[in-house]
């Protein structure tokens, strides 16, 4: 079954389909000025799957937010297909760790609501068809009429998932979507993350701590400096075919170069400094 969705318009591709450039933030505090990030130039492809890692207090979050629209840079700008991004919008979805269910509804009633929200003029009939297509994606169908509190986290976060992908967004936000799943769900759920990214090929930007998630997830993992003043301190790209698997990947030679590379810029180069 192919939903409707997949026939709305997209932008075409490009290669600077998101942009950064010369991205700083700084807030304003009780304690005072901070500088989060500075110097923010980035440009991802169109459908690109790409993952940003580094210690906590680096900036992660605040790139995902402007990137989503909660957050404008206090200098520079972030772009998608030209414009800048100013406000939230159905075109950008996001997927945080912590699910944001809505516990009164059922699996398919919060998929539709986003459905019916970001695509209005979906007729019912279309509108059920595309929720029912997500969820038998993420293998969902049987747990359709549960709400969030009959269900186990990692289905929590197949529907919120869902609940994103069924809209079709050019982009695709993840926040370290899997970060409090045990190791079995979470390998589960990447590779049935991977499979629907494959099916729309959204624009994918995801925050992890997880090296090894992303050298199976990313074609390129960004990672950042420490803070204050945080900044891409190096981009990793990674060289695996698709489709992967675990068992083909780090069987391979350069996944222990690559892991060790990654490992060496964050606890060496780049240690975390306790305050």
């Amino acid at each position: 079954m192919t939903s409707p969705l997949l026939d709305s318009p997209r932008p075409p591709e490009n290669s600077r389909f998101l942009e950064f450039k010369q991205v700083g933030q700084v807030f304003e505090g009780r304690r005072g000025r901070y500088e989060a990030l500075r110097d923010i130039n980035l440009q991802v492809n169109q459908g690109e799957f790409l993952c940003v890692i580094g210690h906590s207090g680096c900036g992660k979050s605040t790139l995902l937010n402007m990137v989503s629209g909660f957050l404008r840079p206090s200098a520079g700008e972030v772009l998608l297909a030209g414009q800048p991004i100013e406000r939230p919008g159905p075109d950008r979805m996001v997927v945080f760790q912590n699910y944001s269910l809505l516990p009164w509804k059922s699996v398919r009633q919060n998929v539709e609501l986003a459905v019916k929200a970001a695509r209005p003029e979906l007729d019912p009939a279309s509108r059920r068809r595309v929720v029912d297509h997500h969820l038998e994606m993420v293998h969902l169908s049987d747990a359709a009429d549960q709400r969030p509190g009959q269900i186990s986290g990692g289905m929590k976060q197949r529907v919120a998932i869902a609940r994103a992908l069924a809209v079709n967004p050019a982009v695709l936000v993840l926040d370290e979507p899997f970060g409090a799943l045990d190791a079995i769900t979470k390998e589960e759920l990447q590779e049935e993350l991977l499979a629907i990214w494959r099916e729309q090929k959204p624009t994918v930007l995801m925050i992890t701590h997880d090296i090894d998630e992303a050298l199976f997830l990313a074609d390129r993992i960004v990672m950042m400096t420490n803070g204050p003043a945080a900044t891409i301190g190096e981009i990793l790209s990674v060289p695996f075919d698709r489709p992967r698997s675990y068992e083909q990947i780090q069987s391979d030679p350069r996944y222990g170069r690559l892991r060790n590379h990654a490992l060496d810029f964050l606890y060496r180069r780049h240690a975390h400094q306790e305050a």
